[in-house]
């Protein structure tokens, strides 16, 4: 496990772990997009494993990064060396987890409403709009916690 804290690849003074889950992150609104690009194909059942998949995977790099954090000491830790200021990067990181956790409670909904609806097989269908508009929502939160994600690290590891 001490790998993890290693260097990491992308040039900056951040460790491997959070390399790894700032690219996935960062990756993530791409992958959603091409789930989404699937149901406006009306190829619903890989719409919904790949929206599984996806949640899943992001679930286990949240842990991850958690762990990650912990084992390093926290953001304090993480902090040393950066030139930015307690207090700002406090405002920065709580509106970062506002927003994703916001939107992890969204994207835990849609995928709830999505079950409950195809079961009452009414997705696609009745509900199809109410479901493609939470969708949206929880898209522009995904979007959103990447963007202010970068913002933590990029104060964290490169400023």
């Amino acid at each position: 496990m001490d790998l993890m804290f290693e260097p990491g690849f992308l040039g900056t003074r951040a460790p491997l772990f959070m390399d790894i889950v700032s690219v996935i992150v960062a990756l993530l609104p791409f992958l959603i997009f091409g789930a989404i690009s699937l149901a406006k194909n009306n190829n619903y059942k890989a719409h919904e494993s790949v929206q599984k998949l996806l949640f899943i995977v992001t679930v286990i790099v949240v842990a991850f990064f958690e762990y990650g954090v912990r084992v390093e000491g926290g953001y304090k830790n993480l902090m040393e060396g950066s030139s930015v200021g307690h207090n700002y990067f406090i405002y920065v990181l709580i509106f970062h987890i506002m927003i994703s956790v916001v939107t992890l409670i969204l994207w835990v909904m849609t995928l709830y409403y999505a079950k409950r609806y195809k079961r009452q097989s009414t997705l696609p269908g009745l509900y199809s709009e109410a479901h493609k508009k939470a969708g949206q929502r929880t898209f522009v939160g995904i979007i959103l916690t990447m963007l202010t994600g970068a913002w933590v690290y990029a104060l964290l590891f490169v400023y």
